[in-house]
């Protein structure tokens, strides 16, 4: 799977998991809305410092962004 989509779909997943919106996620980690959907659709390649900074707004481990689904 490519990378920038497995980001998004642990990012989604993750959000929708704690019930929380794009906006919110937004006014927690400062990212735009619009810059989280393009991160969500895989059209953003997010550098480490963003990912460790969505998952202090996520308040989980930033592994849980990179982690490949288990089969």
């Amino acid at each position: 799977m490519d990378m920038r989509k497995l980001v998004g779909h642990n990012f989604a997943r993750l959000r929708q998991q704690q019930g929380l919106t794009q906006e919110q996620v937004e006014e927690r980690s400062g990212f735009s809305q619009q810059y989280l959907s393009d991160l969500e659709r895989g059209k953003r390649n997010p550098t480490i410092i963003t990912l460790y900074e969505l998952s202090l707004a996520l308040g989980v481990s930033h592994m849980e962004l990179v982690r490949p689904p288990e089969e």
